[in-house]
């Protein structure tokens, strides 16, 4: 009989340390990256909110003739202009359950987020998560992509943005705060 009690209450201590794990949640911090520069602040915010890091990869890497935003034929002008483009991932994010929380990085191209974003918002599942979406631009802001993002995917819960252009440990710091 005393075995049983015992048993019992292991299992309701598991189960109450389970649920508290998954009140707390984890973070998880998502990026694409074509040349490096998102990617450096993706490290900076995973380690500010001590993240899961995760690189959003493209099926096919994306060439210096790809990006050549003035070249109405390359490979990234097509894509941001057919608002349907989704280019195909590397590889597939397991479950999202364990997140609470999703920083989702991105270069701004067009005044956008890239079309691989969305292919990634639509194979997860993000009820009940917040996702803050942080770029980085050489002359863009991250407001129209956050309003297209927004407007894309209402059910999601979306948490303000910041664009983090040469942005130091302490600034990004700073932001995860507010």
């Amino acid at each position: 009989m005393k075995r049983l009690v015992l048993f019992m209450m292991a299992v309701m201590l598991l189960s109450i340390t389970v649920n508290a794990q998954k009140k707390g949640g984890k973070t998880l911090v998502a990026y694409f990256s074509a040349t490096g520069t998102t990617a450096r602040a993706a490290k900076l915010v995973a380690e500010a909110v001590d993240g899961t890091f995760y690189e959003i990869q493209p099926a096919k890497k994306y060439t210096a003739a790809d990006l050549d935003w003035h070249d109405k034929a390359s490979r990234s002008s097509v894509e941001m202009s057919d608002s349907k483009s989704r280019p195909a991932l590397y590889s597939k994010l397991g479950s999202l359950a364990e997140y609470d929380t999703i920083y989702i990085g991105f270069p701004i191209w067009w005044n956008l987020a890239p079309r691989i974003i969305n292919t990634f918002i639509e194979s997860g599942d993000f009820a009940g998560k917040t996702v803050i979406p942080f770029a980085t631009s050489g002359s863009s802001s991250i407001s129209n992509a956050e309003k297209e993002l927004q407007t894309n995917y209402p059910g999601i819960n979306w948490g303000k943005g910041r664009l983090l252009n040469g942005a130091s440990r302490e600034t990004v710091k700073q932001w995860i705060k507010k």
